[in-house]
């Protein structure tokens, strides 16, 4: 990949963002993939550029041969973006046309190997239609975190990018403790602004690439790459302070919550995201037989 401005540092980094909406007159621009693997995936863009491969680098890896490791690359300039193939063996189509370069209008259909994307631009009306539409089925209603279903999916990516670098990667596995009484006392209105104040702290605590996710009633986990286990305890014991300083008007009166957190590193000897949701479980379950408001691990 040598010669085409590949910075491997910046990939895999643009779905972690922590999760938001956008307003109608800020929908990014976004590519859709209407054929090959992900089918229906959307993939915004931003002021980073985007390089599409088969590498497990590549922000949007498409594990084909006929797909280049580096195969073309999408830019942001002042007009638009633009488009350029990185000298691919097997050529980089636009509009069914084989291109070196080319700006990016609305509508436009990409193709590489056997997937074809489609490119929505800022001002699309479909792109806000679809804006909707992605942030139905990737996020949380009340806390505007990830879902389960989204989350899962995007810590399976973590989970293949950090076994192809050899890189450490946390998984955190936290609860609200004596949560079922706030909502038998306050109220379920109460019950969720409580849930919407932890989701905000979570996502205030985290840093960019991390992955924060709302995965049942108040339940929440959190994805942290480049985090051995002690590291990762070291953030949760820190989350876990932070929290317990919340302070959540309730009906008039002052409370305050606890969490129970499990964590856990994934492990060579792990073939799933279910080995790596059980691992993290189990001490989840440890730290609230333990009596709660502590965090848990293969440490300690």
């Amino acid at each position: 990949m040598s010669g085409r401005n590949y910075d491997a540092s910046t990939t895999q980094r643009r779905t972690m963002q922590p999760q938001r909406r956008f307003g109608a007159g800020e929908v990014p621009a976004c590519l859709v993939v209407l054929q090959g693997q992900r089918l229906g995936q959307r993939i915004n863009l931003g002021e980073n550029p985007l390089v599409i491969g088969r590498a497990p680098e590549a922000d949007f890896q498409i594990v084909e041969r006929s797909v280049s490791r580096a195969h073309c690359r999408i830019t942001r300039e002042p007009a638009g973006y633009r488009i350029k193939d990185l000298d691919s063996t097997n050529k980089t189509f636009l509009n069914d046309q084989p291109i070196i370069e080319a700006e990016l209008k609305d509508g436009d259909h990409i193709s590489v190997g056997s997937c074809v994307l489609k490119f929505m631009d800022r001002s699309s009306v479909e792109a806000r239609y679809h804006e909707e539409l992605y942030q139905l089925a990737t996020a949380d209603p009340l806390t505007d975190l990830y879902n389960r279903r989204q989350f899962l999916e995007m810590m399976d990516r973590e989970i293949v990018r950090a076994m192809n670098h050899k890189r450490p990667l946390a998984l955190l596995i936290i609860d609200l403790d004596h949560f079922k009484a706030i909502n038998d006392e306050y109220g379920h209105p109460n019950g969720d602004i409580v849930l919407k104040k932890v989701a905000l702290a979570l996502r205030g605590h985290a840093r960019e690439d991390f992955i924060v996710a709302r995965i049942g009633g108040e339940e929440f986990a959190l994805v942290l790459p480049e985090h051995e286990l002690a590291r990762a305890v070291t953030f949760a014991n820190s989350l876990r302070l932070a929290l317990s300083e919340l302070e959540f008007n309730l009906d008039n009166e002052v409370k305050r919550i606890t969490i129970s957190v499990g964590v856990a590193e994934w492990q060579a000897g792990m073939t799933s995201t279910g080995d790596f949701m059980r691992a993290a479980d189990a001490q989840l379950y440890r730290a609230k037989q333990s009596g709660r408001n502590q965090v848990c691990s293969a440490l300690a």
